[in-house]
């Protein structure tokens, strides 16, 4: 089995693909450190060199003007300005500067969709490129079941998975050190907020350090990839085509999130996946997309769906000619 696990993983380091995934986050991190940066330097500009305090003070008066206007987000905005509020309230800065405060949103807002991207690119054609190209043929006269093979390349994607996510992680601190600072990590970090009717509830708020929050982000970031990624794994086994499973489980995502603001009255859509992606909105305080969700929620439904995935996947490879 090992052997098999390090055939399949040679064989997806021999496409580059990670050199290219690498790419793309150091890419996209660059610009938005400057983006940030840029930010930072123009609120400088309107406040002058005024504390974190003055600034939150000002950004809540600032979204309290836009309440009037703010149309279907009048209660995601209300609900914000209230956790800005006790942030102000118990003397906690919500953006502390340095490095893990660049991090800790950057990955709030690629965790659903960014990360998930990168590792459809590596798990949806696991199988159907193979198949495209003739090699899955030899790869099933050697003495291995079936099973095994199928395994070795389930295995293989966690693995990627788990590299992906630690090259984001890494690439990260080192681009967001160099843009901030490194300073910050044991800067506590309110997190337990949820939306109860409507309204912010606090009684489960505690504080964490920035660093282990940060940690639980990326908890949360490897298991949304690997639903993702089995999600496509499933695709690249019922499809032929590679583009076919690319495009099926990108326009999976793209709806989803569409979808994620759109449903709180269709009350069946929360057990869609693509809905309950949106697993960073839980640490941060948001409304969920449908009244009543919860993070244990959503985590059910998604194991649910990687299973359901796993198993069909297993079932078709086994018992279909796939020749």
């Amino acid at each position: 089995m090992i052997s098999l696990v390090q055939n399949e993983l040679m064989k997806l380091l021999g496409k580059r693909r990670f050199m290219i995934i690498a790419a793309i986050i150091v890419v996209l991190l660059s610009l938005f450190t400057y983006a940030q940066s840029r930010q930072s330097e123009a609120v400088k500009e309107r406040l002058g060199d005024v504390d974190w305090r003055t600034e939150l003070q000002q950004r809540i008066v600032d979204w309290q003007n836009r309440l009037s206007s703010a149309g279907q987000w009048k209660d995601q905005l209300q609900i914000q300005i209230q956790q800005y509020q006790y942030y102000l309230d118990h003397d906690v800065n919500p953006s502390e500067p340095g490095a893990p405060t660049f991090i800790r949103g950057f990955v709030e807002n690629s965790a659903e969709l960014f990360l998930p991207l990168l590792v459809m690119i590596v798990a949806v054609d696991l199988v159907s490129s193979e198949r495209s190209m003739g090699t899955i043929k030899l790869l099933l006269t050697r003495p291995v079941s079936r099973f095994k093979v199928l395994l070795s390349k389930y295995i293989a994607l966690i693995l990627s998975v788990s590299l992906i996510i630690f090259l984001f992680g890494l690439l990260s601190f080192l681009i967001s050190a160099v843009m901030f600072g490194n300073q910050g990590w044991s800067a506590p970090v309110l997190t337990g907020f949820s939306v109860q009717g409507g309204e912010l509830n606090i009684a489960g708020v505690r504080l964490v350090s920035q660093s282990r929050y940060i940690l639980q982000q990326f908890g949360l970031a490897w298991f949304i990839s690997l639903v993702v990624g089995t999600l496509s794994f499933m695709l690249s086994i019922l499809m032929r085509s590679s583009a076919a499973g690319m495009g099926t489980m990108l326009a999976c995502l793209i709806s989803g999130a569409i979808l994620s603001s759109m449903v709180s009255s269709w009350e069946s859509a929360k057990y869609l996946f693509m809905v309950n992606l949106g697993l960073m909105d839980y640490m941060s305080g948001s409304a969920p997309p449908v009244e009543g969700m919860t993070l244990g929620f959503s985590l059910a439904v998604l194991a649910v769906w990687m299973l359901g995935a796993l198993a069909v996947s297993f079932t078709v490879f086994m018992r279909k000619d796939i020749y």
